[in-house]
């Protein structure tokens, strides 16, 4: 019996990561595309290609060139800012367009291999100054999916599936070690060095969601 084929965006992350696994208990057969789209360091693209293997899933590593920047997170002659998780403005580090671009070489890629699904870990409580991770968003791309591909005119539509898109970092948390996710393999952190730098957005963020989840995070055992 075939199963049923799934495309994961998988960044490295903690987020991305109990994503795919998430997928994978729901029955998908997961095929991972892993992003190098000229961000500050690869350490995160090594994670992901490791969590890729650990889950034993096909995965493609997708090269982008984004020569105009426009991102601290592509242009190291400029500052990473300082981390601030209470405020709601858009960050120096949202790279222009990125969920679009990502969603669209899955969609592509989604139909060459027949899939019935992509799935993206985004959610709203860490990204909410991010325009393209908000509900709204990814409302707009499926109407792209259905007027925009041949599955969508032959109504065999592609799902577009958040399933964490309402949870909490904590939550995510939990639903990772509920599902074993080797969250010792991801990583959270803006910056590339041996250990996170517990400063940035990203590791704050991840930080509150261990604390809050009284859990203990796996990367700070190294």
């Amino acid at each position: 019996m075939n199963r049923k084929r799934g495309v994961i965006l998988l960044s490295g992350g903690m987020d991305s990561a109990t994503l795919l696994y998430l997928a994978k208990r729901s029955g998908y057969d997961a095929t991972c595309l892993i992003f190098d789209y000229g961000q500050r360091h690869r350490k995160e693209i090594t994670a992901a290609q490791r969590i890729a293997r650990r889950a034993g899933c096909n995965a493609h590593l997708v090269k982008i060139n984004l020569p105009w920047k426009g991102s601290t997170l592509l242009d190291k002659k400029v500052k990473l800012p300082k981390g601030d998780i209470h405020s709601r403005s858009i960050p120096s580090t949202y790279v222009p367009a990125r969920n679009i671009i990502f969603l669209s070489f899955a969609l592509s890629c989604a139909e060459a291999i027949n899939a019935r699904a992509i799935f993206i870990g985004a959610h709203t409580e860490d990204y909410s100054g991010y325009p393209d991770c908000r509900k709204e968003f990814f409302s707009a791309f499926k109407e792209v999916v259905k007027k925009g591909t041949k599955a969508g005119s032959k109504d065999k539509g592609i799902a577009i599936e958040v399933p964490l898109i309402n949870s909490s970092k904590k939550e995510i948390v939990w639903l990772a070690n509920s599902l074993k996710v080797p969250l010792e393999l991801t990583w959270s952190c803006y910056q590339g060095a041996r250990l996170p730098c517990g400063k940035c957005d990203s590791c704050l963020y991840r930080a509150k969601g261990f604390l809050e989840a009284g859990l203990k995070d796996p990367l700070h055992d190294r």
